[in-house]
């Protein structure tokens, strides 16, 4: 056996080996989180392609029991951040103290520097602090007193948003929404999930007991699959036939979404346990890409997000 054939053997062996550890993380996590087995899956899609995701919802849904269960599984250290209105740029990025002994300015890192941030209520900040997520969103890195400084990696934001119409609230500009790969809902659980919840062990404690089944160079390996996920050039004109769709009930998606789009379906095809990209991949992650992207559309003639998400989904042919 050629050296070239024996290194495709030995990936192919790695590759299925991190397929099984993502199948045993979604089971371990479904023991915790009960009855939300698609979201989680919808989270950890985000992760594997190394997005963000945004998770609109009511306090009390499991938001925090959600982003401690992946910390424990993945083995990342984690931190919350409370959103609130006084909140300034400074108390998320960190800033620059005097020390009078060393006679120089050090710098004090702030929450922000750390691998899995739940952002708790991330639109009841004011814009101005909102801002200051976008730099480390995008590029893993912020600038503070000029000195541009590196986010630890890998960097995955878990933020949630309370419903419009709550008090004390403040939109997210599109700027903000677009650095976001999904946007989801946890919703309440089933009347059987739930009576397991109150009858079961508490989550908190179930958390501790986990053991992680990932850590960071499992997840780069991974990621770095994803992107070898084959793509034929009838999904990409797919894709392209919902960019057009979405551009004529809608002002449309950008490129930088539809790129983010396939990533999204790689990773989700890829957690299928498959190496190449199916309509149904782009379907399955098509409404969460979509859906906070159009819902502050000044042509969405009345409907939110997720309704012409799946219109537009529903109304494109498959030509495959």
């Amino acid at each position: 056996m050629s050296e070239a054939a024996k290194k495709l053997k030995l990936s192919n062996k790695n590759t299925d080996q991190n397929k099984e550890l993502v199948q045993l993380f979604l089971k371990k996590a479904s023991a915790v989180i009960l009855d939300k087995e698609e979201q989680i899956k919808q989270v950890l899609c985000c992760l594997l392609a190394n997005g963000h995701i945004l998770i609109e919802d009511m306090p009390g849904m499991g938001k925090t029991t959600l982003v401690k269960t992946f910390a424990s599984l993945l083995g990342l250290n984690e931190t919350r951040i409370q959103f609130t209105n006084d909140l300034l740029p400074a108390d998320l990025l960190g800033s620059s103290i005097y020390d009078p002994k060393e006679k120089e300015f050090n710098f004090h890192a702030g929450p922000l520097f750390s691998q899995l941030i739940l952002a708790d209520e991330l639109n009841r900040a004011t814009p101005k602090t909102q801002s200051a997520c976008l730099q480390a969103m995008e590029e893993r890195q912020v600038s503070v007193d000029g000195v541009t400084r590196s986010l630890p990696s890998p960097f995955f934001v878990i933020a949630t948003q309370n419903p419009r119409q709550t008090i004390g609230t403040y939109p997210l500009p599109e700027s903000q929404l677009d650095r976001f790969l999904m946007k989801i809902h946890l919703g309440f659980p089933g009347r059987d999930a739930e009576k397991k919840l109150l009858l079961g062990e508490d989550r908190s404690e179930l958390i501790k007991n986990l053991e992680a089944v990932l850590n960071s160079e499992y997840l780069e390996a991974i990621q770095k699959e994803i992107e070898l996920v084959h793509t034929s050039d009838p999904i990409i004109e797919y894709i392209q036939d919902l960019l057009v769709q979405s551009r004529s009930v809608a002002a449309g998606l950008s490129p930088r979404a539809a790129l983010q789009w396939l990533k999204a379906a790689k990773a989700w095809a890829y957690i299928e346990g498959r190496n190449y990209v199916i309509p149904e991949d782009i379907q399955s992650v098509g409404v969460a890409v979509m859906n906070h992207r159009l819902s502050n559309n000044d042509h969405s003639f009345g409907k939110d997000g997720e309704s012409l998400a799946r219109e537009i989904i529903e109304s494109v042919a498959v030509r495959i």
